[in-house]
């Protein structure tokens, strides 16, 4: 092909895709009252400050302590699951969970292009190969009917996303996963408390894998947790976790393993924070709440998704800007920021970034479309009703006054 024509379509790919990118970051003013509203923070109000003070008081300040197990225990009984493994943070959770199946160079592992970098590259950083797939568009979730499609010989698992708190299809999934004999792994970082028919996010498939940065529902800074009900698949999860010590002896190690351990300071602040689970969870669901009655009626807004049978605990309360609400999702980010209103936007899919983009062709136009368009309101379980008012406010402001 004439290297020009070449340059030329590269150049016009990069042009589209630069469309669909959010712009720079808008700073941040001080309200009319002073005040910034963040998009999130923590909400540290149980025994963390005790737990902390008795780690201290112990010398327990390393993975050794007793706050791990009990974190664990605690954690993986709110999942629904018999066993959970700390770690140092989600993304280590997602790596020690492929990992402990095995996967490595020539497998490969299906998952939404719609999601955080760290699911992707979770997958990479064991050799396999991220097989992407769209979202479907009313839940913003793994289009379930196109996974099949990308199964070979060579795939391994399905990671789903139980995106910003809102379950995937997992019956079909799980069923589809059983005939093809394929391995479930759910990324429910956003997910704490989530349920799917009743039941909780985390005990779907053969693992799940949480987070627990700050801004998660349930947080300990940063860190994660594997949650499942296989007792062989825990136990090796835990021997990878701590550099692979044999039992035999001390220092001898016969697989490469990783230092992926929580500390017990860590998992005295998870402790706190699991023993306020359900007053956690319903803050975030009590937001989303307030935030449907007030933009229900906005026109150009897509508020996020409810479907029957499912309980989304809405980890941030995300919506869509359309092109009828006669202002940009960007430029209505930077009428909030100027408000000292902060906000953030949706994942930029997989298959645009920058490391990944040669890899993958542009068949994703649901994702694409949710990249463009969507953005979060703040969120955290500190808000306010009138914290709310002022958010729903200033966005209708934002609406009527388009010039």
């Amino acid at each position: 092909m004439d290297t020009s024509i070449t340059l030329a379509k590269t150049l016009e790919t990069q042009k589209e895709v630069a469309v669909l990118l959010p712009k720079k970051e808008p700073s941040l003013c001080p309200g009319p009252d002073g005040k910034i509203i963040p998009v999130c923070e923590p909400r540290l109000s149980g025994r963390e400050g005790e737990y902390l003070a008795e780690c201290l008081k112990t010398n327990w300040i390393s993975s050794g302590g007793p706050f791990v197990p009990a974190f664990e225990e605690a954690f993986s009984v709110q999942c629904g699951c018999r066993y959970g493994i700390a770690c140092t943070s989600g993304t280590t959770a997602l790596h020690l969970a492929m990992a402990t199946l095995g996967l490595g160079r020539g497998d490969e592992v299906i998952l939404p292009t719609f999601t955080m970098i760290a699911t992707a590259n979770a997958v990479a950083y064991t050799g396999a190969k991220p097989v992407l797939v769209d979202s479907e568009p009313k839940t913003w979730n793994i289009d379930i009917e196109q996974i099949e499609m990308k199964i070979t010989s060579r795939t391994k698992a399905i990671v789903p996303i139980h995106t910003y708190g809102h379950p995937a299809d997992m019956d079909p999934l799980v069923s589809l996963s059983q005939r093809k004999n394929l391995v479930v792994i759910e990324d429910a970082a956003h997910a704490h408390g989530a349920e799917y028919k009743g039941k909780r996010a985390g005990g779907f498939g053969q693992a799940a894998c949480f987070s627990f940065y700050a801004n998660k529902i349930i947080t300990t800074g940063e860190g994660g947790m594997i949650t499942t009900n296989d007792e062989a698949f825990a136990e090796k999860a835990r021997m990878l976790r701590d550099h692979a010590f044999s039992k035999e002896r001390h220092f001898w190690h016969k697989v490469a393993g990783f230092n992926y351990r929580m500390t017990n300071l860590q998992a005295a602040i998870g402790l706190a924070q699991t023993e306020q689970f359900d007053s956690l969870v319903e803050a975030r669901i009590k937001n989303a709440e307030i935030y449907e009655a007030l933009l229900k009626e906005t026109p150009g807004l897509t508020l996020p998704p409810r479907t029957p049978g499912i309980k989304n605990v809405f980890w941030m309360y995300a919506i869509l800007v359309e092109k009828e609400f006669g202002i940009s999702r960007d430029a209505l980010r930077q009428r909030l920021a100027s408000k000292g209103i902060e906000t953030r936007t949706f994942f930029i899919p997989i298959h645009l970034q920058p490391i990944y983009r040669r890899k993958y062709r542009r068949e994703f136009p649901v994702s694409e479309e949710l990249c463009e368009k969507g953005m979060y309101l703040p969120s955290a379980p500190t808000l306010t009703k009138k914290d709310i008012e002022r958010i729903a406010l200033e966005i209708r402001r934002a609406r009527t006054r388009k010039g």
